[in-house]
């Protein structure tokens, strides 16, 4: 399958240019195991230009000190956790780390309620097992044995769906840096370089809490929302047109700046249940209404504009995404919604447009 054909390349693959170059430019201390020093893996991630010219892209948009904080714990012999509700990049962040450190990003473990230890330590090919016994050749290594065995990060996503007693598979991995095989009577040992990254949701929490003695295995950072309405457009603006190249959808014609920064107040307003000049009370929706949707959102309406319009981002594709996003159920976020509209877009200076084609 051709390059240009993959919908979403490894970050590693994505972005091989701006790595390789800052390896090459990288006169710093290196920990055992990892591809780039801490602080080029923090200059890969907030963006920065090298000295020979090269540009690297600002991966993420935020607290400069937050990302040099989870590099950090990387370093030390903790497991790193991202907390934050959806929307938060933690998923992103993990994976440009992994790239960066590792140059590996694939080592993936999808937390789901119905996964079992295997997923955390290792499966057998039944076929082998039945006809040999146990052996190594019959032993299926799960990511995190495979990052044991070559000395990479590993990623976990959304830890807190996996049950309670699978967690537990970890605290031996993270404490003692090994994973028993009894089948074998033997054991993996961890190389250096090897950690763990996992993400937790906000709105998970409850589902499976971890367990005070896992808790203290990870160093624990809190991924906030975008702090202001600036930065939030930003974020929506610059990864909407990263994403909508990859869709082979053409740029725009006209600036869409205006339909975005709409876009974007009306989330923020609605995520935080007041008005910006926080003048105005208002109910939530269920929805989480994150940064990530708002950039689905203006790609839907990329996609209606360059299909089904005139190409440009309209009002009226706006509108006709928006409701979506914030209507998950019909019910309880479809009075919310009623509610914002007349309140807020329909006595709101230049909104009359949207509130129009918002069925006002």
């Amino acid at each position: 399958m051709a390059e240009q054909d993959i919908l979403r390349p490894h970050a590693e693959t994505a972005y091989a240019q701006e790595l390789a170059a800052l390896e090459a430019d990288d006169a710093g201390i290196k920990p055992g195991g990892w591809r780039l020093s801490p602080r080029a893996v923090v200059r890969y991630l907030m963006g920065d230009t090298l000295a020979d010219g090269t540009k690297i892209t600002q991966k993420y948009f935020g607290d400069r000190r937050l990302m040099e904080v989870a590099v950090a714990s990387l370093v030390t012999d903790r497991a790193l956790l991202l907390v934050g509700v959806p929307g938060t990049a933690k998923t992103w962040v993990s994976e440009h780390l992994t790239a960066a450190i590792s140059g590996d990003s694939k080592l993936l473990v999808q937390g789901t309620a119905g996964m079992s230890e295997d997923s955390l330590r290792y499966g057998w090919n039944y076929a082998r097992l039945l006809a040999e016994g146990p052996s190594e050749a019959a032993l299926v290594p799960s990511p995190v044995m495979v990052g044991m065995r070559e000395g990479k990060l590993v990623r976990i996503e959304e830890l807190t769906r996996v049950p309670s007693d699978v967690q537990d598979a970890l605290i031996t991995v993270l404490s003692e840096k090994i994973l028993p095989i009894p089948e074998l009577n033997r054991e993996t040992q961890a190389r250096r370089g090897f950690n763990v990254i996992a993400t937790a949701n906000d709105r998970d929490r409850g589902v499976n809490e971890l367990s005070s003695a896992l808790r203290r295995r990870f160093n624990t950072v809190v991924m906030p929302l975008p702090a202001t309405l600036e930065e939030e457009v930003r974020i929506v603006t610059d990864r909407s047109r990263a994403a909508a190249a990859r869709m082979q959808l053409p740029p725009v014609r006209q600036d869409a700046a205006a339909e975005i920064t709409r876009l974007v107040t009306i989330f923020r307003e609605l995520r935080s249940g007041r008005t910006e000049d926080g003048r105005t009370q208002l109910k939530s929706p269920s929805s989480t209404l994150s940064t990530a949707e708002a950039i689905s959102v203006v790609n839907q309406s990329r996609a209606l504009s360059y299909h089904f319009g005139t190409g440009d981002i309209e009002t009226e594709h706006l509108a006709a995404s928006l409701s979506g996003a914030v209507v998950k159920d019909p019910e309880q976020d479809g009075a919310v919604w009623r509610e914002y509209l007349d309140v807020v877009v329909r006595t709101r200076k230049g909104w009359g447009d949207l509130f129009e084609a918002l069925g006002g």
